[in-house]
């Protein structure tokens, strides 16, 4: 049974992040299943660190945009998902390739949802897992 509340498609996800931090870092949407979502960025020198490494910075925005994204299409039409905590522990480096992130929801609410990402690398080796925490904001009278 699907958990999305509104229309979603890769390429829909594709058109919302054009323009934004999403598309300057080279993220790219992959697949939409009935509970989770997928994108992945490159391991360039867009999102490298001084040391040759992906940012760690660059893991959580993928992150975040994985469970925002997800958070909002779960939610009704006209409600906003809006970020209240995250974390991630960064687990194994990345050099080169790319990064891969999955985001499932481990509590839909009424008032909240919470999301687990797991990034992996092009070895399917967990590199980061990430715990987000959303408010959903019903929508102004």
């Amino acid at each position: 049974m699907s958990i999305w509340k509104q229309p979603i498609t890769v390429e829909i996800l594709t058109r919302i992040s054009a323009n934004t931090v999403t598309s300057h870092l080279g993220i790219e949407f992959m697949e939409v299943g009935e509970d989770f979502l997928k994108a992945r960025v490159p391991v360039d020198e867009r999102t490298r660190q001084p040391y040759g490494l992906l940012h760690g910075g660059v893991s959580v925005v993928l992150a975040e945009t994985l469970g925002s994204v997800g958070a909002a299409l779960a939610s009704p039409e006209g409600y906003r998902a809006v970020g209240l905590d995250i974390n991630a522990n960064h687990l194994r480096a990345a050099t080169s390739g790319w990064v891969t992130g999955t985001a499932r929801p481990v509590h839909i609410g009424r008032t909240t949802h919470v999301w687990q990402i797991e990034l992996r690398n092009e070895d399917d080796e967990l590199t980061c897992i990430s715990r987000l925490t959303m408010a959903i904001l019903a929508p102004k009278p």
